[in-house]
């Protein structure tokens, strides 16, 4: 029997609906034969892209490469939700949690960062269909209050401007039967088009002279001392410093995979919703949403009003590129029946794209740093899903301690030391599999899987 699930998903295009436009930059030459840089970029997503602009914009005579496996945006960063904030440290709560003793340099770093994000979009006129809507954290149930209210406070406490809604007030913004309230940060954040985005800083780098190949995937790093030489599949790239930006992929050493695993997010948009679908849902001031789920959701308006519904982590053994089975409906079901009991009203509505994003997960859920070949590469990433704007800060961090810059941020606790280390497949695997059963059930049925979550966190991974 076909489930509603099913009947909207029949006609589903598996691939992400920010990559799905006819508007979409061609590909710029792969690299052939041999070059050489004063920096090499390695990745083309948010952090590459950001620490390609920022490297010109410090030293525009500065010889920067910047080289993607795939096509700009293909990889993680033309998959989120694209959700922005202040926080660089994925939320206020979880920076207080990995750093309590900085948590005010965090904050006022993040504010710092954005303040740079938007003056970076304004000056090279990036139409990212950007909107600053504020954040809304929705409660789904009164058992999830009192975390929502701790979390108002600890907003308060640092100088958010943030509102306290009740059910009524949080279903006038959102109307869902779930909501039971709301914590709504109003300023400093909002919702982006995530491919527009880096196709504009794309533009942005080639105008400052960064040269770009994107389908160049790196095959081998080797020192040389002086130099690093970096192989692609048709060239070759030799350069003092080398910025490694490839996050949830983790290229560039095989000890970076120690300390990030891979896991997916699974993300569906409906199709544009009418007048009357417009009227039924509210949400006339179009704010970012995360949910108290234990398998957290995530909820946004697009541009053209279609729903962009978020989250069911899941994990491959090895972190293939694209799996196989994301591009089919069969891990999508059950986030469409979340989608439904949150919008019962807008049952028989169906889901024009699904697509899974890959995602750097660490322990402290945050960007941190690894420093390689004798401090000629820096990597930067392990996001957690949330480096949309705080990629920005990522790149920068990382390149002042790949260029010796001996600022406040490169000697504080989050740039001078490194996550957790992660086990290795196939204890990962198995690890991650009983974590994504537990995650899936712990809210409907407990026993068990509470307990091993709880574990989970006290590990690094606050995933519940």
């Amino acid at each position: 029997m076909q489930t509603r699930s099913d009947k909207a998903l029949a006609d589903t295009t598996f691939f992400p609906f920010w990559l799905d436009r006819p508007d979409a930059p061609a590909a710029s030459a792969p690299l052939v034969g041999a070059t050489t840089a004063d920096l090499v970029v390695v990745g083309g997503g948010f952090t590459g892209l950001w620490a390609a602009i920022q490297a010109k914009e410090a030293d525009p005579s500065r010889d920067v490469v910047l080289i993607e496996a795939d096509r700009i945006a293909h990889g993680a960063s033309g998959r989120p939700g694209g959700i922005v904030s202040t926080s660089v440290m994925h939320g206020l709560g979880n920076a207080q949690r990995i750093f309590p003793k900085d948590l005010n340099a965090l904050e006022a770093l993040g504010h710092d960062n954005m303040a740079g994000f938007q003056d970076t979009i304004e000056r090279h006129a990036i139409d990212a269909d950007l909107e600053w809507t504020g954040e809304m954290t929705v409660a789904v149930s009164k058992d999830a209050l009192p975390a929502v209210r701790e979390e108002y406070d600890l907003h308060r406490e640092h100088g958010h401007d943030v509102e306290m809604l009740d059910a009524a007030q949080t279903r006038e913004q959102l109307n869902s039967p779930l909501f039971e309230g709301a914590l709504w940060s109003r300023k400093a954040s909002g919702i982006v088009h995530p491919a527009r985005l880096a196709w504009g800083l794309r533009r942005a780098a080639i105008a400052l002279g960064v040269r770009v190949h994107e389908l160049t995937p790196m095959s081998s790093i080797d020192d040389q001392g002086m130099t690093l030489l970096i192989r692609t599949g048709n060239g070759e790239i030799r350069a003092p410093r080398v910025m490694l930006c490839t996050n949830a992929f983790a290229a560039g050493h095989r000890r970076i995979r120690t300390r990030v695993a891979m896991v997916r997010d699974r993300i569906l948009t409906t199709e544009p919703l009418n007048a009357e679908q417009k009227a039924a849902i509210g949400w006339a001031n179009r704010q970012g949403v995360y949910d108290t789920r234990t398998q957290l959701n995530y909820m946004r308006l697009t541009p053209d009003d279609r729903i962009l519904f978020g989250g069911r982590l899941g994990y491959f053994a090895h972190s293939p590129r694209d799996p196989a089975e994301d591009l089919t409906p069969a891990p999508y079901g059950r986030l469409a029946e979340a989608f439904f009991q949150t919008f019962p009203q807008l049952e028989g509505i169906g889901f024009s794209h699904a697509w899974s994003g890959p995602i750097a997960l660490t322990t402290r859920m945050a960007v941190h740093f690894q420093t390689y070949y004798g401090g000629k590469a820096v990597y930067a990433g392990g996001y957690s899903g949330f480096g949309v704007s705080a990629s920005r800060f990522g790149a920068r961090v990382g390149l002042a301690k790949l260029m010796g810059q001996d600022l406040p941020e490169t000697r504080m606790e989050f740039a001078a030391t490194e996550p957790n280390w992660i086990p290795p497949e196939p204890f990962r695997a198995i690890g991650a599999k009983i974590t994504m059963a537990a995650l899936d059930g712990a809210d409907a049925k407990g026993g068990w899987r509470r307990p091993w979550l709880s574990m989970v966190g006290k590990l690094g991974f606050p995933l519940s």
